[in-house]
């Protein structure tokens, strides 16, 4: 049902398949929905964690509400943050805890006070939006990958990641699923200029959300899996064929995200 609604929305001249171009609008234009969705999802959330609507949040203030999101006493977390009495938070919670507050520090615009304004609370809860916290996410991420220290990833330090625990033949069939869709992404998508090395320039493109490339990109790849006569264009057939992946893509619910935040 969904995916009959998908074609006409996509297929802007009206010849009943989609092209890589077609498809490349509809991506941007749903990343475009997805970030002023967001505007106004951090307007709400800014509310809640500024009480006392001086338009600016401080980091103790958004601590105690996102411990009460996951279920801790609000009233006991505030009494103890400001009495500087420990906090007893799982590890899990807490690990959680550390990279939002590096991330709170990294969006705290110069000059720095430890205090977001709506604006930087935006770059804060939607990183992705924000050329200096997307900058600051790709650090992170070459930190995390890069084992001998020259800031570039090779092919083999991208797919060193932790896969899943290979118990049987299934969850290898998975894992050797994984690296190779994680090579293609290297040599194909990431690696502009092909030099079998991706630099922190590179993965910035990559990650940047309105990048026009990287949409074509996209495109040419969501088209590829379903595209089964070769003729580089979906058809109604094929994508009522492959309509769980369809459903299942950023362009029919692009707004889903993983923040940890509430």
């Amino acid at each position: 049902k969904s995916c009959l609604f998908f074609l006409p929305r996509v297929d802007i001249n009206n010849d009943k398949k989609i092209s890589a171009k077609e498809m490349q609008r509809w991506i941007m234009e749903k990343t475009d929905e997805h970030f002023q969705e967001a505007v106004e999802e951090n307007k709400m959330h800014f509310r809640a964690v500024d009480p006392d609507g001086d338009g600016h949040v401080s980091w103790d203030e958004y601590k105690i509400k996102f411990l009460a999101s996951k279920g801790f006493n609000e009233k006991e977390i505030a009494e103890k943050i400001k009495n500087n009495e420990e906090l007893k938070i799982d590890e899990e919670t807490q690990e959680v805890l550390d990279n939002l507050k590096d991330r709170w520090y990294q969006a705290d615009n110069p000059p720095p006070d430890l205090l977001l304004s709506e604006q930087e609370f935006l770059s804060f809860l939607h990183p992705e939006h924000s050329r200096g916290m997307l900058h600051f996410m790709v650090q992170e991420i070459v930190r995390d990958l890069d084992q001998d220290g020259d800031k570039k990833l090779t092919l083999s330090e991208f797919i060193s990641l932790p896969v899943g625990t290979v118990e049987n033949q299934q969850a290898q069939d998975i894992d050797d699923d994984w690296v190779r869709d994680r090579r293609k992404e290297f040599q194909e998508v990431i690696d502009a200029n092909h030099d079998g090395i991706v630099t922190m320039e590179e993965l910035e493109e990559y990650m940047d959300p309105m990048n026009e490339h990287n949409a074509l990109n996209e495109a040419r790849q969501m088209i590829a899996v379903a595209d089964e006569n070769q003729n580089h264009h979906l058809e109604l057939e094929e994508i009522l064929k492959y309509s769980e992946y369809f459903t299942g893509s950023k362009l029919m619910d692009y707004a889903r995200n993983v923040h940890e935040e509430f």
